[in-house]
């Protein structure tokens, strides 16, 4: 009888979206069960297929009766320790995703707000002079700009002026699109800004949405003033020795 048989028994319940022990109770039905394990699973009772594993290495049995309102778990043979395995039935399109949050709508906090707060790692690192907020580090920020808007100054470089970028014989040219301050680059400083001859950059002379001068695509870079060297150095032709191919 069902009221000789225990409470309830642990067993491991898998499906796609989740692994967890739950106590089922003999006494439910099969239909009840199915129930009882849809908002774990998030399959409905329709699109269930249950499988029954002993242990890890024995085959799972699938669980098909005729009639799943009149058959009670007491039934099924299982025991504490085994594991029930949900599977969906439905074609993958007609299945809810639960684990994609590309739809999901989320909240932004404005940044004016997330500076009110006191409680916020911006807060803390305000509070420790951390990073940024490190007076030390402004001035060696500061340090930094000033030694290389000097470089710059001293070695020409100045918006227009051909150039190349690295080695003399193997760097790359092209002509000096900015001179400046790129703040979306976090080691601070001066950058000179090169609008490249070849494709053989970066970007198109933005960075994150921000831009600094035109270029085309990944004909744009971004370099310390120490690896800028200007003169006359015209685009290449198709005469220069590096691009003859071998007849």
């Amino acid at each position: 009888m069902l009221s000789s048989l225990p409470k309830d028994v642990v067993i491991l319940v898998s499906s796609e979206n989740a692994i967890t022990e739950r106590r089922i109770s003999p006494s439910w039905s099969l239909s009840t069960l199915k129930t009882k394990l849809e908002p774990i699973t998030g399959i409905p009772p329709f699109a269930q297929q249950l499988s029954y594993q002993l242990h890890d290495s024995s085959p799972a049995r699938p669980v098909n009766v005729a009639d799943e309102d009149g058959v009670h778990v007491s039934e099924l043979g299982w025991t504490a320790g085994a594991k029930l395995v949900v599977s969906d039935t439905r074609p993958p399109s007609l299945r809810e995703n639960y684990t994609d949050t590309s739809q999901v709508e989320k909240y932004e906090m404005p940044e004016e707000d997330y500076a009110k707060l006191s409680d916020s790692v911006l807060a803390w690192k305000k509070r420790n002079q951390l990073g940024r907020f490190d007076p030390t580090q402004a001035a060696t920020a500061e340090q930094k700009q000033a030694e290389d808007e000097k470089e710059a100054e001293q070695k020409g470089v100045k918006v227009g002026e051909r150039c190349i970028v690295g080695e003399i014989e193997a760097g790359r040219r092209g002509e000096v699109a900015y001179v400046g301050l790129v703040e979306k680059i976090p080691q601070g400083g001066i950058w000179v800004g090169v609008r490249l001859d070849e494709p053989t950059g970066k970007n198109d002379g933005s960075i994150d949405g921000v831009r600094f001068f035109e270029a085309g695509s990944n004909h744009g870079t971004f370099v310390r003033p120490n690896r800028v060297t200007v003169g006359d150095f015209p685009p290449k032709s198709l005469d220069d020795e590096d691009l003859l191919e071998e007849i």
